[in-house]
């Protein structure tokens, strides 16, 4: 049987089946990151976002986290397309 492995995403993220079932957090916290994109969308600012972190995530891990999530929707976009293109 293989099992998953911790995965380093950026300086401030990480992915492990340990924590959290592998969703993605931010490093040293079982804090996700998906809560920290969804208050940005709320219109959450960097420091309220730190804040209700209760410090542990700075703007800096904030920032990574949006530029994850958008390469992961270009890249699964380019993904799509090129099967569609497959056919």
């Amino acid at each position: 049987m293989k099992t998953r492995k911790r995965i380093e995403c950026g300086k401030y993220i990480v992915s492990d089946p340990e924590i959290c079932g592998g969703e993605w957090t931010f490093k040293g916290t079982r804090m996700f990151v998906k809560d920290a994109l969804e208050m940005l969308t709320d219109g959450y600012d960097f420091e309220c976002i730190s804040e209700a972190f209760y410090g542990r995530v700075n703007r800096e891990a904030i920032l990574e986290a949006v530029r994850l999530a958008g390469q992961t929707l270009v890249e699964r976009d380019d993904k799509e397309a090129e099967r569609a293109l497959s056919w």
